[in-house]
């Protein structure tokens, strides 16, 4: 059975979904999200199963969900239907991976020089950032993959964008926070050092100012998720992350 940590933070990232989207579909299983403001970014049109599925039907619901876009991708937060799921999507020419999700269970660490910053502080490194990992797509598929994180403060209670600064005041390392005081739920979201900045502490301030900020507002589930097969699961469970669970992400197109 999942924890009850698991369980609070998996309808945390569905009621996140819900609240930052335009608009929602029921669907079984889960919904679907959708953003025409966004259209590039799958992340805001896409299938979500937060529930038991019939796996071998999930190929078909997503089409119908997402027939209209050229792109498709579900994702599932139970790692357990998200295993189920894993043959049909494959066999339906999606690709697979999994991500962590990370439990923040050590100390909360004193100092973080990092503050809340304004998304147009953050917007032109975030450009450079998108521009260096998608070289080959165009201007507006990069300006929605910036864009979309003005769709986030929709998605809790309370949302920060939190970054730290060098001595000339440029922000050089960044992330969101989303905090949800009523649970005691915390997500540390899209933590990004720009290029120019790594291995310099400014990671470390940004992640250790959010840890700090989401404690001052009682979230004692603090997460973060994380790729299954990068080195940045090592970094976070230096600070004290441990991994409680596994979710699932298929796309194609």
């Amino acid at each position: 059975m999942p924890s009850s940590e698991l369980q609070r933070i998996n309808a945390f990232l569905s009621a996140f979904a819900r609240r930052q989207a335009a608009c929602t579909v029921d669907l079984p299983g889960g919904f679907a999200v959708y953003d025409d403001a966004f259209a590039h970014s799958r992340a805001n049109n896409q299938v979500i199963i937060d529930t038991v599925v019939d796996s071998e039907a999930l190929p078909a619901i997503a089409e119908e969900a997402l027939g209209h876009l050229p792109h498709r991708r579900i994702s599932v937060f139970d790692e357990e239907v998200g295993t189920a799921c894993t043959e049909p999507l494959l066999r339906a020419g999606y690709t697979h991976s999994s991500h962590l999700v990370m439990l923040h269970a050590g100390p909360v660490p004193v100092g973080g020089l990092a503050e809340e910053v304004d998304l147009d502080e953050i917007r032109i490194p975030l450009t450079r950032r998108w521009q260096g990992l998608l070289p080959d797509v165009d201007d507006d598929v990069v300006r929605h993959l910036v864009d979309r994180r003005e769709a986030r403060r929709r998605g809790a209670d309370v949302v920060h964008f939190i970054g730290s600064r060098t001595e000339e005041g440029e922000v050089a390392s960044w992330a969101d926070l989303y905090l949800d005081p009523a649970t005691g739920t915390a997500q540390i979201e899209d933590l990004i050092t720009a290029e120019a900045h790594l291995r310099r502490g400014y990671t470390d301030a940004v992640l250790t100012s959010a840890l700090r900020l989401a404690a001052n507002e009682h979230c004692g589930t603090r997460f973060l998720t994380a790729d299954a097969t990068g080195w940045p699961r090592h970094w976070y469970e230096r600070r004290g992350f441990s991994v409680i669970g596994h979710s699932h992400s298929f796309e194609r197109g």
